[in-house]
């Protein structure tokens, strides 16, 4: 175990480390398990519903129902996915709402219409449609699921994904951003990253900041990701996200994390998940000066995720 580790598993002695001595250690970290080699994923987005069960404080991917049709056609994603290959894209990067036939009966009307009993079957159709006539990689977030469900979407996925966003369980309390999302229980999260890790499941999570939690909380969050990581090897990526802030929501008013903020938390995560993590900001979040996401590279990211 290295000297940088060790200093690592103490989350008071990491919070406390001046920002440049933090800086330093995470890059040597990265360069000496991942090198000096930035990977990213060229992609499509396929938004295969805007409906979620939950409601989450900062969301503006959920949309509430209206004329538009609940779910994408199929006929639509191959569309896309189509579009995305000819401009060089090598992922489907699929996302979609928490169970929305639960909230919403058109939703489950429609799937019915179809021969679907559930969104999760849908999504597996729509996966098989795109792998088999476009050759993109499916890769989803799909939300809480079962260990039948993953194991079927593992069957038509090259990896799965779910953020932790936070371990913390204040942020579920009467006017906190989880308060009206059951899915975001920081209990069921970890099941699900467990239970990847049991099916051997390659998997996507990480962290969402600025939503409420401490610094503190950030680094317990990271911990967990790395114990699972460590337990079953199947952690491919852990993403570091800043939250933004946006009209219509009810966080529209909330403080946003500084863009040193996060350089600072990214460096957390390097010295949490060891050398070898592969390590991913989403630098079309990135806040500050122009080309201020080239300062993650500075605090230990080796990947920017899907562009």
């Amino acid at each position: 175990m290295s000297p940088s580790y060790q200093a690592a598993s103490e989350p008071g002695h990491l919070v406390d480390l001046e920002a440049r001595e933090l800086f330093v250690q995470a890059r040597r970290m990265r360069d000496r398990g991942r090198g000096r080699v930035i990977s990213y994923s060229p992609k499509v987005f396929v938004p295969l519903t805007r409906l979620c069960r939950d409601r989450c404080g900062y969301c503006v991917y959920r949309r509430r129902s209206g004329a538009r049709p609940p779910f994408m056609e199929i006929e639509d994603v191959l569309d896309l996915a189509r579009r995305g290959a000819r401009m060089g894209c090598r992922e489907a990067l699929f996302v979609l709402g928490e169970r929305p036939e639960e909230a919403y009966p058109q939703a489950a009307q429609w799937l019915r219409q179809r021969g679907y009993s559930s969104s999760i079957d849908y999504l597996e159709a729509a996966f098989a449609a795109v792998l088999e006539q476009t050759g993109l990689l499916p890769h989803s977030n799909a939300g809480t699921l079962s260990e039948s469900e993953m194991k079927r979407l593992a069957n038509v996925n090259v990896s799965l994904g779910l953020m932790l966003e936070s371990t913390s369980r204040r942020l579920m309390q009467p006017g906190g951003p989880h308060a009206h999302a059951p899915s975001k229980d920081p209990a069921l999260r970890l099941q699900q990253l467990e239970q990847a890790g049991r099916l051997g499941i390659p998997f996507t999570t990480g962290i969402l900041v600025g939503i409420g939690e401490t610094v503190q909380e950030r680094v317990e969050s990271l911990r967990e990701i790395r114990h699972v990581s460590d337990r079953y090897g199947h952690i491919q990526e852990t993403i570091v996200q800043n939250f933004r802030r946006k009209a219509g929501t009810p966080m529209a008013d909330a403080p946003q994390p500084t863009h040193e903020d996060m350089l600072r938390t990214i460096a957390l995560a390097r010295l949490i998940l060891g050398p070898d993590a592969d390590l991913q900001a989403p630098p079309n979040l990135a806040r500050g000066a122009d080309k201020a996401y080239l300062d993650y590279l500075e605090a230990g990211i080796n990947d920017y995720g899907g562009l």
